[in-house]
């Protein structure tokens, strides 16, 4: 065999050995963006994905738009007296469960789109891309704001003409998701210090609201309501 020869199939296999390296990376890239993308996403990563009928590239393709559109989102933290303000209407809201469920979930649902405007997410008359910011930033709890949303547009836009009416229960589980957003927005506005958050753990949160004479998310009362 020839030099020529020689050197043209050690030429050949580098060729192969590195297209064989750079699809491998490519791989391993790809697989690693998914871990990514799940562990921040959270349940809103499993939601997608059975929007897109277990299409999980799909699926990571939208979430990865996302983040491109709103990550570099910075929250504003609230001021003491819009908290507060916050804080009282919602504990109002809560209160006006047990005999009005409609009328505070749709309050509940008014109250999370201007905590999320006034914390500096995309104004809450663009609901969609509220939402989608949402989520990018507060993926656990988002989908509290999306059941209060569905069930106050049911009722705004007369869907008990065109289909089953949430029943209390409904309501009631829907107030208690989103609860849980709310306490998150609030809490970790609590302890933001410009640019830098600083969160809590889940019990440390629970535990200042409980001192502070708040109503937990849990707290409800199963009273008999007027609306049914």
């Amino acid at each position: 065999m020839s030099t020529g020869v020689i050197i043209a199939l050690i030429v050949i296999v580098a060729a192969v050995i590195a297209v064989a390296a750079v699809l491998a990376l490519r791989a391993r890239g790809s697989h690693g963006g998914g871990r990514s993308l799940k562990q921040r996403f959270g349940p809103e990563y499993d939601r997608a994905v059975a929007r897109h009928d277990g299409d999980v590239k799909a699926a990571e393709r939208e979430l990865a738009a996302l983040v491109e559109r709103h990550g570099e989102l910075r929250e504003r933290p609230l001021e003491p007296a819009e908290r507060e303000r916050f804080e009282a209407r919602w504990t109002a809201a809560q209160e006006r469960f047990v005999d009005s469920p409609r009328e505070a979930v749709a309050e509940a649902d008014r109250l999370l789109a201007e905590v999320a405007g006034a914390r500096g997410f995309p104004d809450g008359a663009q609901y969609e891309e509220q939402l989608a910011a949402l989520s990018v930033h507060h993926a656990d709890h988002v989908h509290g704001y999306r059941r209060v949303h569905q069930v106050a547009r049911f009722h705004a836009d007369g869907g008990a003409r065109n289909g089953q009416a949430p029943g209390t229960e409904d309501l009631r589980a829907a107030m208690v998701e989103a609860r849980e957003l709310f306490d998150d927005l609030v809490t970790r506005s609590r302890n933001e210090s410009g640019r830098h958050r600083v969160l809590t753990r889940p019990d440390e949160g629970r535990d200042t609201r409980a001192r502070q004479g708040h109503h937990l998310p849990w707290s409800f009362h199963r009273h008999q309501t007027k609306e049914g």
